[in-house]
């Protein structure tokens, strides 16, 4: 059971180092982006408020950390808590902005036009965190499956810290299973040869041989004599 609580590293490799990437991108985007006119609130640059602290900067870290885990973990259990984490830190991008008014607070106002402003709401919160979670969320799907090759990889891993002993054992119970069966002589003498049956070696008949016997009977029906 402790050989499948084992997984391949490089099974969340990949999703570990988009979701550090996205990470990064989720908590210095507030910071970096009135550079560009892209962002919501003022247009100065590293600015930091309690908003951007709670929308942005902690759900970050949470992502980070998760895909951090995902990266290094080889341990199953580890690697679904890395998982879940990243999903909370995902979700909280996604709803943040939904809860942060009942605080009166948020991230203000959206700088530019109608297009830039769904641009910076789905860069910023909505469409990061729906990315994130998709991600983590494959991640976890496959850390909670159990390959077939994970199985044969524990199999093989116990079976050869038995030993010795465990091959006697499974030689004692394969010897034990087949006591008190009877073997014929001739089977025990042929077992193991590829040589073919007795009477798959016995020749055919021959056609010859078939036709003559038919005559023979035909030749014997004429000779009997008929009832009337």
């Amino acid at each position: 059971m402790s050989g499948v609580l084992k997984a391949p590293r490089s099974r969340g490799l990949v999703n570990g180092l988009l979701l550090m990437l996205l990470a990064v991108w989720g908590g210095f985007i507030p910071f970096v982006g009135p550079y560009f006119s892209f962002g919501f609130g003022s247009n100065a640059t590293w600015d930091y408020t309690s908003d951007r602290l709670w929308l942005s900067i902690l759900p970050a870290i949470a992502v980070g950390i998760g895909g951090l885990i995902l990266m290094i973990s080889a341990a199953r259990p580890v690697a679904i808590f890395g998982s879940w984490l990243a999903i909370a830190g995902g979700l909280w991008f996604v709803v943040g902005t939904t809860i942060a008014p009942l605080w009166t607070g948020g991230p203000g106002r959206a700088l530019g036009g109608q297009t830039r402003q769904i641009a910076e709401h789905l860069s910023f919160f909505e469409g990061l965190g729906a990315i994130i979670v998709l991600l983590a969320a494959m991640a976890l799907g496959r850390f909670l499956v159990v390959g077939v090759r994970e199985v044969r990889r524990a199999e093989a891993k116990r079976a050869a810290a038995a030993g010795p002993a465990g091959a006697a054992g499974t030689a004692g119970a394969a010897g034990r299973a087949g006591r008190g069966t009877a073997v014929p002589e001739e089977d025990r003498s042929a077992r193991g040869s590829t040589a073919a049956p007795e009477w798959e070696r016995q020749a055919a008949p021959r056609r010859e041989d078939e036709r003559s016997s038919g005559a023979e009977g035909q030749q014997w029906r004429a000779d009997m004599p008929h009832r009337r």
